[in-house]
């Protein structure tokens, strides 16, 4: 949580319901369920990684693939696509924004998890 504003300017639209978080305690309780609802160590890999900045605010784009176990046995596996704004604030960089989100096939309505380019 210490790359995330500590305030309530932050603002995430994760993968998972609700549709958004506002405030770091939100976005907090929501990093707390997920890790609650894992058995063992989560793996994050990110890719395709893709920065732009004009030296007060930036942006980062990549791939972030997910692994481990659910507390119900099953594996995870879920590659996502995130976007996050930073703002520098006091000399360290912060994000303000992040945008969580996986393929769909509109077609089935499902989400594509495993998604590949």
């Amino acid at each position: 949580m210490k790359n995330y504003a500590p305030d309530e300017t932050l603002l995430v639209f994760d993968v998972v319901p609700p549709r958004e978080y506002k405030g770091v305690d939100a976005f907090r309780k929501d990093w707390q369920g997920f890790l609650d609802s894992s058995d063992g160590p989560i793996t994050i890999e990110n890719s395709d990684m893709n920065v732009a900045s004009d030296g007060t605010m930036a942006f980062a784009t990549f791939i972030a693939h997910l692994t481990g176990k659910g507390k119900d046995g099953n594996p995870m596996d879920v590659t996502m696509r995130i976007t996050d704004v930073l703002r520098k604030s006091s000399g360290k960089w912060l994000i303000v924004h992040e945008h969580v989100s996986v393929p769909v096939d509109l077609a089935s309505g499902k989400a594509d998890l495993s998604s590949k380019p």
